[in-house]
């Protein structure tokens, strides 16, 4: 889908890695500034992505991208919020009881992400899918130079493109951080993994706490349900043919298994595991659709620097209980874009633009770490950065964090972020919020 006919430029202003929501992003916001920049996918589009469920905080930056109603001409199934399952309390979060006005959704990232970059495209960014970029030389601070492989044609291209700036996207691949050494690994006991698979004809959560067939999803809403159970943490999220469902497990628990045992462990347990199992019980597993994370929480020491970004999953990811990844993406991008726009204008400035950028993001990914590990101080948290964070967050959007941290008994850590943050006199008026009462499932 990309502009495969058309030769890569030997130069540009501001070269992208990677075509997911961070990179196309970033390139529809550059590009909508008239600057001159090149996107690099490896992928070739469509491609299959996880992380479905996203959160209504998006809408604000598919606005300011201007991406809005394409994505709701998609179609895409919207949700009304939660349903957590955690420790034998079942509890239900709805947005619109938090000041939110539009929905969240339940995507196929496949289409999502096309979405995303056709739209670039159609900005002015010139996009190309099946390259793959080998190296960032650095040697020339103001004249980088990136050499690619092309793999568009009958054979393998080696090519060199000369920019400015290098905005690194490309997800879990951490190019850039792992070319720099920068990437660290969680050092929680909370090391995680996942494994996600695809079903059709499983029955769904609607927002009246009722199981339905997918005949219904236009009629009953979905939401994303959530559950615990011994190993780790599963999500179940309705598509509109098909639904998503993922464990995240420790790191132990699947060590040494071949693909064949990996997926017999797998489809073990959404068999068992309570509530899913009822789900899934006129289901049928989508054979070849199991996947495999490893190494699944990381952070970046370095994001910015005066010549490049390290954006999205590229910069750090952490475990996804949240569904806080899309939306980190349009922000790193949207925070990125300016920095580089800023440096364009005055490039004597070019390192305080990106430490301002840099400390933005930290603080934004710090925030998320601390909440999802519940070990606030470690992994890469700079307190300084999280607290004024906390404080500038809208009171109502706070409550839904809060909300779904006490759901998933991490609110401890919430709590002490909250106290030395001078947030809330007394935290414990925080139990009357919506959601905060037990509910039961009609399966």
């Amino acid at each position: 889908m990309a502009i495969s006919e058309q030769t890569i430029p030997a130069s540009c202003t501001v070269l992208v890695i990677g075509g997911g929501p961070a990179g196309s992003s970033a390139a529809t916001f550059l590009a909508q500034s008239d600057i001159d920049v090149v996107l690099l996918e490896k992928a070739e589009f469509p491609r299959n992505q996880v992380g479905e469920s996203l959160i209504p905080n998006i809408w604000k930056f598919t606005d300011l991208l201007g991406v809005s109603e394409k994505i709701q001409q998609a179609n895409f199934v919207s949700k009304s919020g939660g349903i957590v399952a955690w420790n034998d309390q079942i509890r239900q979060v709805q947005f619109s009881k938090f000041g939110f006005t539009r929905p969240g959704l339940h995507v196929e990232r496949d289409i999502f992400d096309e979405v995303l970059l056709k739209h670039a495209i159609s900005c002015g960014a010139a996009v190309f899918d099946q390259v793959t970029v080998k190296s960032v030389d650095f040697t020339d601070p103001l004249k980088l130079k990136v050499i690619h492989l092309d793999k568009r044609g009958a054979t393998n291209a080696e090519g060199v493109i000369r920019c400015q700036y290098v905005v690194d996207a490309s997800g879990h691949s951490t190019f850039l951080a792992g070319q720099l050494g920068t990437r660290q690994t969680i050092s929680s006991q909370l090391k995680f993994l996942s494994l996600w698979s695809y079903f059709k004809n499983s029955l769904y959560l609607g927002v009246d706490r009722s199981s339905h067939t997918m005949a219904e999803l236009r009629k009953t809403p979905p939401v994303t349900f959530v559950m615990s159970y011994a190993d780790g943490w599963i999500w179940h999220i309705a598509l509109r043919d098909k639904t998503s469902v993922g464990l995240v497990v420790h790191t132990d628990k699947t060590k040494g298994m071949s693909k064949q045992q990996r997926e017999a462990f797998f489809q073990q347990t959404c068999a068992t595991a309570p509530y899913l199992r009822e789900l899934l019980a006129p289901a049928e597993f989508i054979e070849d659709s199991l996947q495999f994370r490893p190494d699944y929480s990381y952070y970046t020491t370095q994001l910015c620097s005066e010549n490049y970004y390290c954006i999205g999953d590229a910069a750090a990811f952490v475990d996804p209980i949240f569904s806080h990844g899309v939306q980190n993406a349009f922000y790193n991008a949207n925070i990125c874009a300016i920095a580089i726009k800023e440096s364009l204008k005055n490039h004597r400035h070019r390192a305080r633009y990106s430490a301002l950028c840099e400390s933005r993001m930290q603080q934004f990914y710090g925030f998320s770490r601390a909440l999802a590990l519940g070990d606030y101080g470690f992994n890469g948290v700079n307190k300084d950065l999280v607290k004024p964070l906390m404080k500038a967050i809208a009171p109502l959007e706070l409550e839904l964090l809060y909300l779904v941290s006490e759901l998933t008994n991490r609110s401890d850590n919430f709590k002490q972020l909250a106290k030395e943050a001078g947030v809330w006199q007394d935290i414990d008026q925080l139990s009357s919020i919506p959601g905060n009462e037990a509910i039961t499932l009609k399966l």
